[in-house]
């Protein structure tokens, strides 16, 4: 119908309050909102942004530590399109550390200052009652998690993907790198960036390949059914040799891993149409049908 309607989520918003004397009537109470609606309600970008950058240095406590600075943070950066940005914050839907369901989020990761390794990930949670709700989790101190920059620095390193990059990047062609998509799967990070060709002739750009990383492993293949496959397949393969002795078990499992993968596959290729039309409850509810996979993925490479 083209109807419009306002709800004012701060009612102690001097902003707002000023409004609402402007244009008595215009503005509703979010209670009134109907329940079908708030479920798609979404924490701000540009405030969550704010609240990390103060945070990168406010989470120190101790006075000293805060006045030498010692532990301070950076949101740390990642390669697109061959340039280097500073990561932006994202959406995604995972299930948190202790809780039991899914759930729609607001992420950024954090670097300590000087280094690349990441030390943090802060999110901003928007599901029910949780709304607004800012976690912060951190990774054990003794433990080294890659950052992006050097998930970035390990795909330049690779031997066999930079030796396709060159070759694509000749006269007529060239690559370009999408953003980083971060996973947080138990207390490990996963990494999925898509790799694009485009030719001179054309500014429409080809899905080509895509880099997915965990752990100590990198590799690029065609698809991301592939890619996971690759890395979690071979991480069960070598725990079934030592465990397992059966042949014929072995060739389950692993079966397993490659419907898996086919099944993630699927789910990206979802969420990425989804995206592209800009419905963004199928991206969510795509992005949610793949973190379960992975997750069982994870679980089967055990």
């Amino acid at each position: 119908t083209g109807e419009v309607n306002f709800y004012i989520a701060d009612p102690s918003d001097p902003i707002i309050q000023s409004f609402q004397k402007i244009f008595p009537g215009l503005y509703k109470p979010y209670d009134e909102m109907p329940e079908d609606l708030k479920a798609h309600v979404r924490y701000p970008v540009d405030m969550f942004s704010i609240q990390a950058n103060i945070y990168k240095v406010f989470h120190m406590t101790d006075p000293w530590v805060f006045y030498n600075k010692e532990d301070s943070w950076v949101i740390p950066s990642e390669i697109v399109g061959g340039k280097e940005e500073v990561m932006e914050p994202y959406y995604l839907i995972t299930r948190l550390p202790g809780e039991q369901k899914e759930e729609y989020i607001l992420m950024l990761p954090y670097i300590p200052n000087g280094r690349l390794n990441m030390t943090a990930w802060m999110c901003a949670r928007m599901d029910g009652d949780n709304y607004g709700k800012i976690l912060v989790y951190r990774f054990p101190k003794q433990e080294t998690v890659y950052g992006p920059m050097q998930i970035e620095s390990r795909i330049n390193q690779d031997t066999d993907i930079s030796r396709q990059l060159a070759l694509w990047n000749q006269k007529g062609s060239s690559t370009y790198r999408g953003n980083l998509l971060v996973i947080p799967i138990n207390n490990s990070i996963l990494y999925v960036e898509p790799l694009y060709l485009q030719a001179e002739a054309s500014k429409l750009p080809e899905l080509k390949r895509v880099i997915a990383s965990y752990q100590n492993q990198v590799v690029m293949e065609n698809t991301l059914e592939e890619a996971l496959e690759r890395i979690f397949g071979s991480r069960q393969g070598g725990a079934a040799t030592a465990a397992v002795k059966e042949e014929e078990k072995k060739d389950q499992e692993e079966s397993s891993v490659a419907e898996l993968a086919k099944l993630a596959q699927q789910y990206y290729d979802q969420a990425d149409e989804s995206l592209r039309k800009g419905d963004w409850a199928g991206y969510g509810d795509n992005l949610k049908q793949l973190k379960e996979v992975l997750d069982k993925l994870e679980k089967a490479a055990e």
